[in-house]
């Protein structure tokens, strides 16, 4: 258990957690969540040990381990990608020598009663938990599967992680942590750099973890389906919900609209208790009840309601003339980087107010398409815009475009026209840029300010086609659901490229699937083409990709069910065979007793007669021979079980 205990952190002017505390059980599955700035990123370092500035107490067991997903970082390694993933074992190399040395010592004393054998042999205990936790012997395995969940192929992971971009080598950075398993795990935006297949692997892993761990995400699907605690940071408060992220917001709202209705009869009650007093503060037959109501006010506690940001970003998309039937017309498009095939030759067309998502691994082609469609890079094929098709493009690197320079007024006001202009002020409003922020500076822009911003410029003019390429990166989940919600009433065509799994549910209707250098199109919703591409690699990791442990394990496992099934069979037949002999046992002592009262016809109890008598002593005879007859088939069914599995 982990414990965080009257936790102050303080800036000039600000208190960022006003000591606050709360506990961290072992298994616990905790979804840190809050505003941006609320302070998520400050309590994991906190938690990690990296950050100190602070003062009360975080108290973790001494053996116990603490891992941290660090976002902001620059890679050096000279190793490969196997190599790099394989310092995550230092510590399993250091356990096994400690261990060997341990057992060494163990076994040269002669002293088992000692205080020092004791200790011993407790520490030997804590390595081998430690180790089995960490997979033991088997890390080699361990090592391929967690890169290849993470979207690396076989022949990746014996290259330079130099031949790879920053966000591939973060891959490496988050196998490298899962590999290590600590007893807590952290994790601040793990799927920044992930696909969505990535994603739902990432996903299958944490649900199965081991130790506790704690999760900052702004993708609602991966918490809802790892999380079951929600922790909220809020205006230097904390407030605790047993629950995934869909369920805390269901509960925050009941819980605030409880505390209003509280407040609300409190302040009802004491507006009475105030009216009594004033009514008769100076009669003095009714001192002693003024007295009385007096001090029933001193004792009222206040209730506190939760702190609710409601400022909300306001996107909708300016009116625009409609577009052809035809939108974009590809024919044997394709495109190359020297020898190496970004895109295969390949045949679309896009049809007015379709709503396409591109999804697959990064690195397949989709920002390339994209770009191919937007007229940035040269290609080889045709491919035209259609009548009246008006572009807007939203790129990756969107953020990094805008002129670090300017304030956030001038950047709009650059591109803006006699119409916009007046309005410019009430549209950065919209985007949440008030009163003094829009003489920000870009340069000092949070990455969620700066995509704002830049959905903001592309609003300023008239827009059919929309192309946009990670556009909800650095957005929180209400900023997302409100892009989401303009999206859905967008009069015209759309492209998107998004790892959201809920962001990307219910906006398309088509999707490019990008996968072993081709691209295919088919109907199925994220959800869909999710849960099948998880069923083909379960099928094809049970066909292709066992190790030799993991087949014996799955005999053994077969075996296990098939002896745990004959047993089951047996014992069912053992207890058919005990059941029929009592049942003979009850039959013998009732024709007994019968056989005997027919020797002696004086001692017939009243109103029994030797008719009666004689016809319930056959009945009784004709259920024996039944019941041997069963007893024999019953007998001869479990002799021919047992000697089979002899």
């Amino acid at each position: 258990m982990y414990s965080v205990n009257d936790l102050l952190v303080e800036f000039p002017g600000r208190i960022l957690f006003d000591r606050i505390g709360f506990v961290i059980n072992a298994r616990d599955r905790i979804g840190l969540v809050g505003r941006n700035g609320a302070g998520k990123s400050t309590l994991m370092k906190i938690l990690a040990g990296i950050d100190r500035s602070y003062s009360g107490s975080v108290a973790f067991p001494k053996d116990k381990t603490v891992g941290y997903l660090i976002q902001e970082r620059s890679f050096t390694s000279s190793k490969t990608v196997y190599e790099e993933a394989e310092t995550a074992f230092e510590e399993l190399h250091r356990l096994n020598a400690e261990s060997e040395k341990v057992t060494a010592t163990m076994l040269a004393s002669t002293d088992y009663e000692s205080v020092e054998y004791t200790k011993l042999s407790e520490r030997l205990h804590e390595i081998t938990e430690r180790l089995n936790m960490m997979g033991g012997s088997h890390y080699g395995e361990a090592i391929e599967k967690v890169l290849k969940g993470l979207g690396f192929e076989r022949n990746d992971m014996f290259k330079p992680m130099s031949e790879f971009s920053g966000g591939w080598q973060m891959r490496v950075e988050l196998a490298k942590l899962l590999l290590s398993r600590p007893d807590l795990l952290l994790l601040d935006e793990p799927t920044n750099h992930l696909d969505i297949e990535s994603i739902q692997w990432l996903e299958s892993y944490l649900q199965g973890y081991p130790g506790a761990v704690i999760l900052v995400s702004h993708d609602r699907v991966l918490l809802d389906n790892v999380t079951s605690r929600t922790i909220e940071v809020q205006q230097g408060r904390l407030y605790d919900y047993p629950a995934a992220y869909s369920d805390y917001i269901e509960l925050r709202m009941q819980r605030i609209e409880l505390q209003n209705a509280e407040l609300k009869n409190q302040q009802k009650e004491i507006a009475q208790i105030e009216a009594f007093v004033e009514r008769f503060r100076y009669k003095a037959s009714k001192a002693k009840q003024v007295q009385s109501r007096v001090k029933m006010l001193q004792k009222f506690d206040d209730i506190g309601i939760d702190s609710t940001d409601n400022s909300r970003m306001v996107f909708r998309f300016s009116p625009a003339r409609e577009s052809g039937k035809i939108v974009v017309e590809a024919k044997n498009v394709a495109k190359s980087y020297g020898e190496k095939k970004v895109i295969n030759p390949f045949d679309f067309i896009i049809a007015r107010n379709e709503r396409i998502a591109l999804v697959g691994q990064n690195g397949q082609g989709k920002t390339t398409l994209l770009k191919m469609i937007v007229g940035d890079i040269p290609f080889d094929g045709e491919l035209k815009l259609g009548h009246n098709a008006l572009l807007g493009y939203f790129a990756q690197n969107q953020t990094e475009k805008l002129d670090r320079n300017l304030t956030v007024f001038e950047t709009l006001e650059q591109i803006a026209d006699s119409d916009t202009r007046p309005k410019l002020r009430n549209i950065l409003g919209s985007f949440l840029f008030g009163g003094e922020d829009i003489e920000k500076k870009v340069s000092v822009l949070s990455g969620g300010e700066k995509t704002r911003l830049a959905l903001a410029k592309m609003l300023l003019q008239p827009i059919n086609f929309l192309v946009l390429d990670e556009p909800t990166n650095h957005l929180d989940m209400a900023a997302k659901d409100v892009l989401k919600n303009a999206l859905l009433h967008f009069n015209g065509t759309l492209i998107i490229v998004s790892h959201d799994r809920d962001f990307l549910s219910g906006l398309t209707t088509k999707i490019f699937e990008f996968r072993e250098n081709k691209i295919r199109q088919i109907d199925d919703s994220i959800s869909e083409l999710m849960d099948r591409r998880k069923n083909e690699e379960l099928q094809n990791n049970i066909k292709n990709n066992q190790s030799s442990e993991e087949k014996e394990l799955s005999v053994n496992k077969l075996q296990y069910l098939e002896n745990k099934e004959r047993e089951k069979v047996r014992r069912k037949l053992e207890k058919n065979v005990a059941e029929t002999e009592k049942n003979i046992d009850e039959k013998e002592k009732l024709i007994a007793n019968i056989e005997s009262l027919l020797e002696n016809p004086d001692s017939l109890p009243n109103g029994e007669n030797i008719e009666n008598l004689t016809a319930t002593y056959k009945k009784y005879k004709d259920e024996l021979d039944t019941c041997l007859h069963v007893w024999e088939e019953q007998q001869n069914e479990l002799n021919l079980f047992l000697s089979d599995s002899d």
